[in-house]
Order: C-alpha cells, then sequence, then structure tokens
C-alpha cells in the first residue's frame, strides 16, 4: 500500500511557458501567491533573460529548455540548451530539469555544476502518447535512479484508468529506494493524478497560470489546484 503524505508535502509548481519574457514575467509574478515553486520554460523564449526572473521573483524558480524530441520548443543545439540550464544553476535556480535520454556527457556537467551550486536536478521522462507497461516504467525509473540527479519525473499519457494506477504506483518504488518522484498522466484521464500524486509521495505536481497556457495536456489552473489542496487540509 502506498502511504499518504501530509499536507505539507503537497508541493505546487506553476510552469509559465510565454512567446516574450515580459509575459511570461507578469504570469510568474501572478502565481507567486498560489505556488510553491515557478517553472520559466526556456524554450518558449527567444534570448532568455534568466537574472531577469532571479532578480525579480521571491518563490524558487525551476528552468526547463525542452526540446522537440521530448515536447517542447527548443531546436538548436544540444550544448547550448544545456549551457542555458548550466547558467541558470550557477546563477541562483533552486532546480534545473533535465531530460533523461539528454547526452550522458552534457547531462554529467550539467549535474555536477548544479550540485556544486546547491541546484537540485529532475531528471525528466515523458511520453505525450501512451503509457508504457509497469516493467517499461520500472525500468526508466531505475534508470533515473542511476543518473545522478536529485528527483526524477515521469509524465505519461492515460488513456484509461489503469494507466493512471500503473505510472501512480511507482511512487511506492520510490518510497522504498529513497530517491524523490514526480509522477502523474497527462490528458483528460490523468487529471486526478496530478491532484493525487503529492499525496501518495509525489515530490511535486504542476499546474497552469490562471491567465496563461497550459504547458501540457490537462493541466489544471493553479489557483483551481490550490483550492483543492486547502480542501484537502481542511479533511486532514
Amino acid at each position: 500500500m502506498l502511504n499518504v503524505t501530509t499536507s505539507a508535502a503537497r508541493r505546487l509548481c506553476v510552469s509559465i511557458a510565454a512567446a516574450t519574457q515580459a509575459e511570461a514575467l507578469t504570469l510568474a509574478t501572478e502565481s507567486e501567491p498560489v505556488a510553491d515553486v515557478i517553472e520559466i520554460r526556456l524554450d518558449s523564449l527567444t534570448n532568455p533573460d534568466i537574472q531577469l526572473f532571479l532578480h525579480s521573483l521571491a518563490k524558487p524558480l525551476l528552468f526547463t529548455n525542452r526540446p522537440t524530441w521530448e515536447g517542447g520548443s527548443w531546436t538548436g543545439e544540444e550544448k547550448e540548451r544545456i549551457g542555458l540550464l548550466r547558467k541558470a544553476a550557477e546563477t541562483g535556480a533552486a532546480y534545473v530539469d533535465l531530460e533523461l535520454n539528454t547526452d550522458s556527457t552534457l547531462a554529467g556537467e550539467l549535474i555536477g555544476a548544479a550540485r556544486a551550486n546547491n541546484c537540485r536536478t529532475i531528471v525528466s521522462w515523458h511520453d505525450f502518447k501512451c503509457t508504457a507497461s509497469r516493467q517499461a516504467l520500472n525500468e526508466i525509473f531505475q534508470r533515473q535512479c542511476r543518473s545522478g540527479a536529485d528527483i526524477g519525473k515521469i509524465v505519461t499519457t492515460a488513456r484509461c484508468f489503469q494507466d493512471v494506477f500503473r505510472v501512480l504506483a511507482l511512487q511506492e518504488l520510490a518510497a522504498e529506494l529513497g530517491f524523490p518522484l514526480i509522477a502523474f498522466c497527462m490528458g483528460p484521464h490523468g487529471m486526478i493524478s496530478r491532484v493525487a500524486t503529492t499525496d501518495l509521495g509525489g515530490y511535486m505536481t504542476y499546474a497552469a497560470p490562471d491567465h496563461g497556457q497550459a504547458t501540457a495536456p490537462g493541466q489544471l489552473p493553479a489557483s483551481a489546484l490550490r483550492r483543492i489542496f486547502t480542501e484537502l487540509e481542511h479533511g486532514d
């Protein structure tokens, strides 16, 4: 059986993807009252000014630079993509997101730089089409544990409730191994997992800014998800 966590573990990350830095900063600032962490999607911005966000926002920041091969917008060179994340890690980011299938040399360099600067690395894996078998998901998680990163992230697309069960069940394995894991499902069938995951041991869940676009299918508005968490806290 999965252990239910206390309300203190309901960590909410608001994911910001905007076309301009001004829009991204506005959405991030508006999201601060309900967010525990704010994710800045560098791949949505042209010539992003990392320092602008670090200097302007009070909440811990997560920087992600998602390539097209993992559902993002970055089309440039891998070395440059990882270089932006390294800059974020070295200048005050609380977290950086690194795809599991990133070149191992570049991944190792980023993880090392992040650790040297007290920045935590999230190693992520996404499936925008379906949810793999239990065995395949477990193998992905084991790869994440061996990656040297601090936190794992496995996000799939749910086509039925059984898919949701398989993904949330990863939290039991994560608890046994003592490796923090973010795990939930995208899509309409997966919306409930975005709420349930943190009470089942998940490190964090993600929401969309109230007045901005979602960065993944099935993302709930941040204020709505925070209200749900507040109601759940009243019942704790």
